[in-house]
């Protein structure tokens, strides 16, 4: 088995910390003043930086070092965290995205314009004291203290730590820890060689010795803590105060042990080694590691290490960073699982068609088995593949802060519904359509500030973002509380482009679908942001592939809503098999209402297109054998099966219901893609292929004909 590329776990861990890092400023927008989100940024800048040296990335460590520096300032009270200073680092974190993921593309004189435009922003929003020298000398040098800790009491502490054995090989450099301890003050430090086995016995890859430092510093005990801070989980730490004042504090007891990341990136610190004068000391054992408590939010800085614990969760934007149990897997190999478990559910479908012409009891209780065992690992696999849906929302809330910022509209994003789990596929093919509506929801639904307040509403819009499960689907809105959608002027671009007949009266659902239509627009003008009549078309393709559909609903003055109806799952579906002449086909079970008999009374009333008579409502219902063009005889007792679409009840009648079939979705031949009513096919148990019916495909082609047999008539 191969190895996993360091660089390319580095590029994976980088993502996560830049999408942290983004989250972190989005929320410091909101509390500037908040120290533990300044600290998490500053956290996540270090890292990067570290762990970009470390692996050869030197373009994003340099260019990182200017951002982290200001954000050192800002940690120190010197720089107050202003709106422009936040949207110039969001800036910068976008050029380290590039850096890392296409260096070759990324324009250095573009990055050299975001430190010049920071620079300025820091010495606009600086706090007594000049602030260009200290970016200029960058966080390897020593800052001017500031007032708050000049008027601090200088305290003496004895430091003692032992790093863990693979240290070394995993990049974290001793020398540059004790460089920053150095840092801090006044520091003395003696090494410890008791550990150090023979010459014959001795890896030279593992770090063996430990090191006691005292230390003598203005700086609180936390500062020394975070010289540590990417190494706690498995390294050996004691921080004691020598004198009084610092005693009285508590700070004799080891530090409190808190998970963060398990490598360093302090290995990558700018600032030449340190020489510690070596002599052994054979000072007691310390015990337990011990880590100090920590806001940064963010997964482990080393990349070796984050291939067996990913990424902690952020809680409340900075909370503090907590090891998962889980590990991270290439996407390829999960969709690897699937299509073997797939084959699995196509071999026990036909090894349960086989069994079924046998009396044997014990083949039929192994059958069995095999099946309650498939459907658990099934499920399993399933559940694997299901993320919740909060991963995605994420993203949007950088779209909307730059959207309110390029628009000049207040606007607000609130979403809910963020555990909703979704299948991975679906998730990665929901980004653009989203990003289409909620674009929308600002540039068009949002109004202006001063037209809001004149409307007796909040100065700040704002974009709903929810999602919840129904039943087999999961329902995600992107809504608004702008002003609506304009049916008039939509009715006279629509009668514009020939979709409607010049004064013909349509209901609000379906002018209000037109706006999908490929090229519609109702913008005046093209922007960067919309009016050439592209984006809202790409929505419906991409939801009508992944055999979801969408409703549009408005309300003039008060917002629109945008609700998309999506599969959990694109891999294997629970389906009612059924049989319409000689051809067998598969209806997704969860579009399915209930079964009726068609009676002979029923069937003679009329041709085409028909209404059945559902408790009192009035049911229209599809013959599929007119669709499918079926020659053979129907059958005498036909079937009715009720399903739902367009937020409507129909009924397709086929010749007669097989049962139930765990249907394993495979794609169409490019020579079918125009086949609209039919979203892919299956393989049955005895090897033959049935076609899955796309029920609001088929059940708008229904309308369609209907239609065309009106104005034929």
């Amino acid at each position: 088995m191969t190895s996993p590329d360091p660089i390319e776990t580095f590029r994976q861990e980088a993502q996560e910390l830049l999408e942290q890092l983004e989250h972190t400023l989005l929320d410091l927008g909101h509390r500037p003043t908040d120290a533990d989100l300044i600290d998490a940024a500053f956290r996540a800048l270090h890292t990067i930086k570290g762990s970009g040296a470390m692996f050869g990335f030197e373009r994003v460590a340099g260019f990182t070092h200017h951002v982290e520096t200001a954000f050192d300032l800002i940690r120190k009270g010197r720089v107050r965290a202003t709106a422009e200073l936040i949207a110039l680092t969001l800036a910068a974190k976008d050029q380290m995205r590039r850096l890392i993921e296409t260096p070759a593309e990324a324009d250095e004189a573009a990055g050299d314009a975001i430190l010049g435009r920071l620079q300025a922003a820091i010495d606009a929003a600086t706090v007594g004291v000049p602030a260009a020298a200290a970016v200029a000398a960058g966080p390897a040098a020593p800052a001017p203290a500031s007032a708050t800790a000049a008027a601090r009491a200088v305290r003496t502490w004895r430091v003692r730590f032992r790093l863990p054995k693979n240290a070394m090989a995993t990049g974290s450099n001793p020398l540059l820890l004790i460089d920053e301890l150095r840092e801090l003050g006044e520091a003395t430090v003696i090494a410890d060689t008791t550990k150090i086995p023979p010459l014959e016995d001795l890896d030279p890859t593992d770090c063996l010795v430990g090191w006691e430092a005292t230390v003598t510093t203005a700086h609180p005990r936390d500062a020394i803590e975070q010289v540590f801070l990417f190494l706690l989980d498995d390294m050996e730490l004691i921080i004691e105060a020598v004198d009084a004042q610092g005693a009285e504090e508590g700070a004799a007891a080891p530090t409190p042990a808190s998970p963060s990341s398990s490598s360093s990136s302090n290995s990558a610190g700018q600032g030449s080694p340190a020489t510690a004068a070596i002599a052994p000391v054979n000072w007691a054992e310390v015990g337990t590691k011990a880590a100090p408590k920590s806001s940064a939010p963010g997964p482990s800085p080393s990349p070796a290490a984050a291939a067996a614990e990913p990424a902690a969760q952020a809680q409340k934007g900075a909370a503090t960073a907590k090891a998962s149990g889980s590990v991270r897997v290439p996407a390829e190999r999960l969709d690897e699982l699937m299509d073997q478990v797939g084959e699995l559910v196509i071999a026990h479908s036909r090894l349960k068609q086989i069994t079924a012409q046998t009396h044997d009891p014990q083949v039929k209780s192994v059958v069995e088995e095999i099946e309650r065992l498939a459907r658990e690992l099934q499920d399993t696999t399933m559940g694997v593949r299901m993320m919740p849906i909060g991963s995605l929302f994420g993203r949007f809330r950088r779209l909307v802060y730059d959207l309110s910022r390029d628009l000049g509209k207040d606007i607000e994003l609130i979403t809910s519904g963020e555990e909703t789990e979704l299948d991975k596929t679906v998730i990665e093919r929901l980004a653009d359509p989203l990003v289409h509506l909620i674009r929308n929801a600002a540039d068009h639904g949002i109004e202006p500030r001063e037209r809001r307040i004149d409307a007796g509403k909040p100065a700040a819009g704002r974009v709903m973002l929810t999602a919840r499960h129904a039943g087999a689907a999961v329902l995600i809105s992107v809504a608004d509380d702008g002003r609506g959608l304009d049916r008039e002027r939509i009715q006279a671009r629509a009668e514009e482009n020939g979709l409607v007949a010049p004064g013909a009266k349509v209901t609000d659902e379906e002018l209000f679908k037109l706006i999908f239509a490929a090229g519609f627009s109702t913008a005046r003008e093209v922007t960067n942001l919309s009016g050439r009549g592209v984006g809202m078309d790409v929505v419906k393709r991409t939801i009508e592939e992944l055999r979801g559909s969408i409703e549009v609903r408005s309300t003039a003055g008060r917002g629109s809503e945008v609700t998309l109806r999506l599969p959990l799952t694109l891999a294997i579906i629970d389906g009612l098999l059924v049989r319409v002449g000689n051809g067998r086909y598969v209806i997704p079970l969860g579009a399915v209402e209930e079964c009726v008999e068609l009676t002979p009374e029923d069937d003679l009333r009329s041709t085409g297109r028909c209404f059945l008579n559902i408790r009192g409502d009035l049911v229209p219902f599809i013959r599929l054998r007119e669709q499918f063009a079926t020659r053979t005889p129907p059958d005498p007792y036909q079937k009715v099966i009720i399903v739902s679409a367009e937020g409507m009840h129909v009924g397709l009648v086929v010749d007669q219901v097989i049962g139930d079939h765990q249907t394993v979705i495979k794609s169409l031949s490019r020579l079918h893609a125009e086949v609209e009513m039919f979203s892919g096919a299956t393989i049955l148990g005895d090897g033959s292929v049935a076609l899955i019916l796309d029920v609001p495909q088929l059940v708008a082609h229904g309308q369609a004909q209907e239609e065309r047999l009106k104005a034929a008539g």
